[in-house]
């Protein structure tokens, strides 16, 4: 994925380790959304996918913080998020990516559901912790 975080003049940040932040942090993303000229169903699946990475960053990784910023290529404009925890790290990324499979007792469509509701899933993890990186564009 195209590093778009150093690529933003600015990016809004919310650190997240309680629900409350998760909520804030989800409406945050969908204002950037809004801004970016994603229609309802693009706002609603970008806000989906935040609000189940961030859930997984605090329910696993402990907390964390969420970045965001508006993006464009080529002029097309788009919301790129970034979920930075500093967690265990996920032990078998390809097993945690596939659809059904769940380490707490959830349905197991968290990372996979949230890569499907995206443009572009980056995801990076290890014993210091797990970022994972998402854009939505508009359409």
């Amino acid at each position: 994925m195209k590093d778009y975080a150093a690529e933003c003049a600015s990016l809004e940040t919310v650190p997240v380790s309680t629900s409350g932040d998760v909520v804030s942090m989800r409406q945050m993303v969908r204002i950037l959304a809004q801004r970016g000229g994603l229609s309802l169903v693009h706002q609603t699946k970008l806000v989906t996918a935040a609000s189940e990475l961030g859930r997984n960053m605090l329910v696993y990784g402990g907390g964390g913080s969420v970045r965001a910023a508006s993006v464009t290529d080529a002029g097309r404009p788009g919301v790129f998020v970034e979920f930075r925890d500093k967690g265990p790290g996920i032990a078998d990324l390809g097993l945690a990516l596939t659809d059904g499979w769940t380490s707490g007792n959830g349905m197991g469509l968290g990372l996979s559901g949230a890569r499907r509701l995206v443009d572009e899933f980056d995801i990076e993890s290890g014993p210091s912790g797990t970022t994972v990186r998402i854009v939505k564009w508009a359409k």
